[in-house]
């Protein structure tokens, strides 16, 4: 789905199934509990800024429970792919979220912060020096938190993601999803990368969440 010439009605199969796939093995409520939440005011108004948003559902989960639990929390989801942005755009409207075609390296360059900044599924896209600058980005833009969440390299997680995802046809979501876990990093391997004030966490099922408190 990366490749600028790919059947764009395959790709936008993908992002539509994505809020399936992510509800399955991403735990981004757990992770909304755990780290955001505990982070968020609720007298004044929070912002988050969700990095390679892709098709948009993790930053609208994230808008949905700030809303139920009484936070003011304006997201800002960016992404550079063209297609990820026109598909995020097109779906409705989401209170407090913006979606906007753009690299994390702009914002800093505008002078961006926010209170919390995300990422789901995005290392293992990147070569040792982007996961370098995605890393430095962060630290500049975020005030308290960023947290990247991804997949953890597993023969079993491998094995399973192979069957669970038989059933979804016309998408890119099983082939890319396998190449995307042959890609990931283990825990030890992404603490041998990772800058002085990163730290990696495991979570379940299969996953690293790399975390950085400012």
């Amino acid at each position: 789905m990366d490749k600028p010439d790919c059947d764009p009605a395959k790709l936008d199969h993908t992002y539509a199934q994505f809020p399936l796939v992510n509800r399955a093995v991403a735990g981004w409520h757990r992770t909304w509990a755990r780290y955001i939440r505990p982070v968020l005011s609720t007298s004044r108004v929070n912002t988050l800024l969700d990095i390679g948003s892709g098709g948009g559902d993790v930053p609208r989960a994230l808008a949905r429970w700030a809303a139920r639990d009484g936070f003011e929390l304006r997201i800002t989801a960016i992404d550079p792919d063209e297609r990820a942005y026109a598909f995020a755009s097109s779906q409705p409207t989401t209170p407090a979220l913006t979606f906007r075609r753009a690299f994390s390296s702009e914002l800093v360059a505008e002078g961006e912060r926010f209170d919390v900044v995300t990422s789901n599924h995005v290392l293992h896209h990147l070569s040792p020096q982007e996961l370098g600058g995605l890393l430095r980005d962060s630290e500049l833009l975020s005030k308290r938190l960023a947290l990247h969440s991804d997949i953890e390299r597993t023969r079993i997680g491998f094995a399973l993601f192979s069957v669970a995802t038989l059933p979804l046809r016309g998408s890119f979501i099983r082939e890319d999803g396998l190449t995307s876990i042959r890609r990931c990093y283990l825990a030890k391997e992404l603490r041998a990368v990772v800058p002085e004030g990163w730290r990696v966490e495991g979570q379940v099922p299969f996953r690293n969440l790399l975390v950085y408190r400012a």
